[in-house]
């Protein structure tokens, strides 16, 4: 398919649609994800058991603190749990996920393809490379010319044999410091924006550091930065200055991990620690960055790429955005036109092809 015919269009992995058939959409989301490479095996003997039991209610208490130290919880492969739970979503309003699972989390094509066909959903499937540990060593004499070239094909071809299209690139993967790896996957998929006009979502190391460095490597290899989403936002950076200097900068702030508060795992950090705000301080920021004129450069979802980020395991669940968090926005002054702009006409403007 040639760039041409999808400009002005969203790619779903069951083809492309018009942008106003979007509707409420979550832009970062894993309806399935292999994350053995988060896993972080506990240091003390009697937790280690912990780590390799299945999730269950027995062990959710210990997982609210341990969430990265159990490899169940890091593995969300069941077809039919994906679509029970993507219902959810559907019930209450949603109309589009983003799946942004890609090479070296366990990216699926073909099953996200049979979510979207027995749920109804629009479904759009990302492209590129997570973090250097997800890698195999081979990766390390892939040039960077081929990297570009294999996610122009995953979006004008399809990935693999499949015929399945994606529909944006990202989320690229990177650690702090920057891995080399992680460097070329950056400006190759700088490059790959240009020659697809698709929007590019990046998952920064953890630390507040990180986002800065990216979108410096991204400028300088000719992204365009308006079409750039920075994830995680509300785990990487926490204060007002350094959020307003990245919007002055452009790019979308992705408010991504609505129901989790407290803070990152000490060991998850190369930070000194990172406290992570809770649903209500996150309206107020955004509110605020609203008042300031950003409103189009903010989107939101949940990032739910664990099994106890689920409703089955009594977790907040994809529809958490649209029950809870949207009435307490309307309640703390965000206006309903608003909050239309950051969960449709946001998403839609990105995910629209240029």
């Amino acid at each position: 398919m040639a760039i041409s015919k999808i400009a002005g269009k969203v790619q779903t992995v069951l083809g492309v649609i018009e942008g106003e058939d979007l509707g409420a959409t979550l832009i970062h989301e894993h309806l399935f994800i292999d994350g053995k490479c988060l896993f972080t095996e506990p240091e003390g003997a009697s937790e280690r058991a912990l780590a390799y039991e299945p999730v269950d209610w027995h062990n959710l208490s210990w997982l609210r603190y341990h969430p990265y130290q159990n490899l169940d919880n890091m593995r969300l492969l069941d077809e039919q749990e994906a679509i029970d739970e993507a219902m959810i979503f559907k019930k209450s309003g949603g109309r589009t996920i983003v799946d942004v699972t890609i090479t070296g989390i366990g990216r699926d094509p073909k099953g996200i393809a049979r979510v979207s066909r027995a749920t109804g959903l629009n479904v759009v499937m990302g492209s590129g490379y997570y973090t250097a540990p997800s890698l195999s060593p081979e990766f390390a004499a892939k040039p960077e010319e081929e990297i570009t070239d294999e996610i122009v094909q995953d979006i004008t071809v399809g990935v693999g044999g499949t015929g399945i299209r994606a529909g944006l690139i990202g989320e690229i993967g990177c650690s702090w410091p920057l891995h080399d790896y992680e460097r070329k996957t950056l400006k190759a998929a700088a490059v790959a924006q240009q020659k697809t006009g698709a929007c590019l979502s990046v998952h920064p190391g953890r630390n507040r550091k990180a986002p800065f460095d990216v979108v410096d490597i991204l400028e300088q290899a000719g992204a365009d930065l308006s079409r750039v989403i920075i994830c995680h936002i509300d785990a990487r950076i926490r204060d007002h200055e350094g959020r307003t200097q990245m919007l002055q900068k452009g790019c979308v702030l992705e408010y991504d991990l609505w129901g989790w508060e407290g803070h990152f795992p000490t060991y998850w950090t190369s930070d000194d620690y990172m406290d992570l705000p809770n649903d209500t301080q996150r309206i107020y920021e955004i509110r605020r960055h609203i008042e300031e004129g950003y409103l189009n450069q903010i989107v939101m979802s949940h990032d739910i790429c664990a099994k106890t980020r689920r409703t089955r395991y009594g977790g907040w669940g994809y529809a958490h955005i649209l029950n809870y968090v949207v009435p307490m926005m309307r309640q703390r002054g965000i206006t309903q036109e608003q909050i239309d702009a950051i969960i449709m006409a946001n998403p839609r403007r990105l995910l629209t092809f240029i």
